[in-house]
């Protein structure tokens, strides 16, 4: 949901511990989901600015556990950071605003969840990546995050979307969706079904190890884009990893890879002309340098052996879940034109091909990093 009306955010605002007298709450920012306000205060000795967010709960089915995983997970990373003497530490992770009774999230008279998080100044989030520099910052920003939360105590978080990443789940859906082809829409995606199929062997790799213990199970964000991470507005460095609303188990290669999906190819997701969609080593190489900087003080050699597979695996995920929906109607993506889920998957599934093409290369620049 992105619309912001019909909520006083204002009264809303209000029932948190913010730091002064409430000035106004405007809609904020360019989601999709959640409804997002800025609150400007004014200043009694702490900051002057916060969001506050309504969570969709029509897309997050259970908004207590989600909010539990989050409250965990800010906690923790804010401790460490200023066990660590971070000297910017109120910067570098969300910090949750208690409401005025002392509680992590507010549930309203109508059942919604409400939070509010301190504002973090001098950092804007991007939409497209746009040099190597950008790359390396997002990358190490995202390593950064599950160093943090490596040794996250407690038990294990939330699962709040079932098998979010379980490829077998996802390519078994797909062969129903094709077996049933309900809105006769097989026969016109006969190389891409063929793509798809000529996969099976390898969507069971990270699922299986994960079960068999040789990959080990940790705390993901599950959504790594560029503008999940906030940039200083002056060096370009990562500041903070936002939306955490996926924050639950799952493996560390399911978020690098879908960081080579986001951030190397300089084509929009659903580019209709596909010589333009293309894995840029470059890029790459500034995404490897990134993540192992921050996180080759935890990783096992086979995650970081399966990092360049981690792209195509994830790649071929997304563009299997395009593929699928459009054999079942067009059901969950929203589409612009008829053949835009098609048009979606065929982008995936070329740059699939692109990665394939260079996993030499990327396997030898993960070797030397």
């Amino acid at each position: 949901m992105s619309g912001t009306a019909g909520y006083d955010a204002v009264t809303i605002a209000r029932a948190f511990s913010l730091s002064g007298e409430i000035v106004s709450a405007s809609p904020y920012g360019s989601g999709h989901i959640n409804d997002t306000f800025k609150v400007d205060v004014k200043p009694d000795g702490g900051p002057s600015r916060y969001v506050l967010q309504r969570i969709n709960h029509n897309v997050f089915h259970r908004p207590d556990e989600l909010m539990a995983n989050v409250e965990r997970v800010c906690a923790h990373a804010y401790a460490k950071l200023k066990h660590a003497g971070v000297s910017d530490a109120d910067r570098r992770t969300l910090r949750l605003i208690p409401t005025r009774t002392g509680k992590a999230w507010l549930v309203d008279n109508a059942g919604n969840r409400w939070r509010c998080y301190h504002f973090i100044e001098g950092a804007t989030g991007h939409d497209i990546v746009r040099s190597p520099k950008q790359a390396y910052a997002a990358a190490k920003s995202f390593g950064a995050f599950q160093a943090l939360l490596a040794d996250l105590p407690g038990g294990r978080l939330h699962e709040t979307i079932p098998d979010f990443h379980h490829t077998p789940s996802r390519f078994a859906r797909f062969q129903q969706a094709l077996a049933k082809d309900d809105h006769g829409r097989a026969a016109l995606a006969v190389p891409e079904i063929a793509f798809a199929l000529a996969r099976a062997h390898e969507v069971s790799v990270v699922v299986d190890a994960l079960r068999d213990g040789s990959l080990p199970e940790r705390v993901t964000h599950n959504d790594t884009k560029l503008n999940n991470v906030l940039l200083d507005d002056v060096t370009q460095e990562g500041v903070c990893v936002i939306d955490l609303d996926t924050v639950m188990p799952g493996s560390v290669l399911y978020d690098f890879g879908d960081l080579v999906r986001t951030s190397t190819s300089p084509a929009a997701e659903d580019e209709t002309d596909l010589s333009k969609v293309r894995m840029q080593l470059p890029l790459f190489e500034a995404l490897i340098k990134g993540y192992l900087e921050s996180t080759r003080v935890f990783l096992t050699p086979k995650e970081k052996e399966l990092l360049p597979f981690a792209g195509k695996l994830i790649t071929f995920e997304i563009g299997l879940r395009f593929l699928t929906d459009w054999l079942e109607g067009d059901i969950y993506f929203k589409i612009k034109r008829p053949s835009h889920n098609l048009d979606r998957a065929r982008t995936q599934f070329k740059l699939v091909e692109s990665i394939e093409a260079q996993l030499p290369a990327m396997q030898a620049l993960v070797t030397s990093a």
